[in-house]
């Protein structure tokens, strides 16, 4: 099972959270965010496969590729374990995939998602480096292949904090353990285009960084389409908003949680969170 941590609190009927990481991270990169949340809500950290604490997982032999059903399945795995029958879901960059399929895979378990810097739609940059990425991750040392995305997706100087730490978290994937979650890439455009079509009406809000210019416009469109869906654009921020701008991430992230606790029909929530 995954590697995870619990923060609970006396109050008996406070809402569960549960934070997803993304691919090379680890549950280490929501520090920013622990001290905040735990003052409203049990909190739930998981280091996914492969990652942080869980690197020591056992794969069964012959296995080179996942999937990302066997990764959500993991996440409801230590919700089962811990009984937790609903829960809020936090996640950045692949782990809003992981949210989301999750939803489609148990939506009785969803109460609301919180999707940031959300990989929805792949564009044309993001397609050349998946293409690339397979061509050459058998003859290129993965952490070059990884340092080269991060920078891609987060070049800014304002980025260098949240760029140096998912850096400094894949250093502890295991080269084959990338590779298997490398794997995912031939999976992701059919699953994000599913997605896009399928709406789920689960309460979501996504979090996106004024600056996350391949990511971002992919959610401005989405937003238009699924009912029950906003989009909070944080400014001066990339791709990683939790890091880039954490006090801004927490206190809206905090409000939709809040908000849509307090009604339970998706008109006054959007009155209530629009005013907020």
């Amino acid at each position: 099972m995954l590697h995870y941590k619990v923060y609970k609190l006396d109050d008996f009927e406070a809402p569960w959270v549960v934070f997803v990481h993304g691919a090379g991270g680890s549950s280490s990169i929501w520090f920013l965010q622990i001290k905040e949340f735990i003052k409203h809500f049990n909190v739930l950290l998981v280091d996914l496969r492969g990652h942080g604490k869980s690197k020591g997982m056992v794969v069964p032999k012959g296995v080179y590729r996942y999937d990302f059903e066997d990764i959500t399945r993991d996440i409801l795995e230590v919700l089962d374990s811990l009984k937790i029958q609903k829960a809020n879901f936090i996640g950045i960059s692949l782990g809003t995939i992981l949210i989301r399929n999750l939803s489609e895979i148990a939506p009785e378990r969803v109460s609301s998602m919180i999707m940031g810097g959300a990989v929805i739609r792949l564009n044309i940059r993001a397609k050349v480096l998946v293409t690339l990425g397979n061509m050459f991750k058998s003859v290129v040392p993965y952490m070059w292949l990884y340092r080269f995305f991060a920078w891609i997706i987060m070049p800014s100087e304002r980025h260098k904090k949240s760029r140096l730490l998912f850096v400094n978290e894949a250093k502890k994937v295991a080269q084959k353990e990338f590779m298997r979650w490398f794997s995912l890439t031939y999976q992701i455009t059919p699953l994000l285009k599913y997605f896009e079509e399928k709406d789920t009406a689960i309460p979501t809000l996504y979090l996106m960084g004024d600056e996350d210019h391949m990511f971002l416009p992919a959610v401005r469109f989405i937003v238009k389409k699924h009912t029950n869906s906003w989009l909070e654009v944080i400014e001066n921020s990339g791709h990683v908003c939790n890091v880039d701008q954490p006090g801004e991430f927490n206190s809206r992230a905090i409000l939709f949680l809040k908000t849509i606790s307090d009604h339970t029909s998706p008109e006054k929530t959007a009155m209530q969170f629009a005013a907020g």
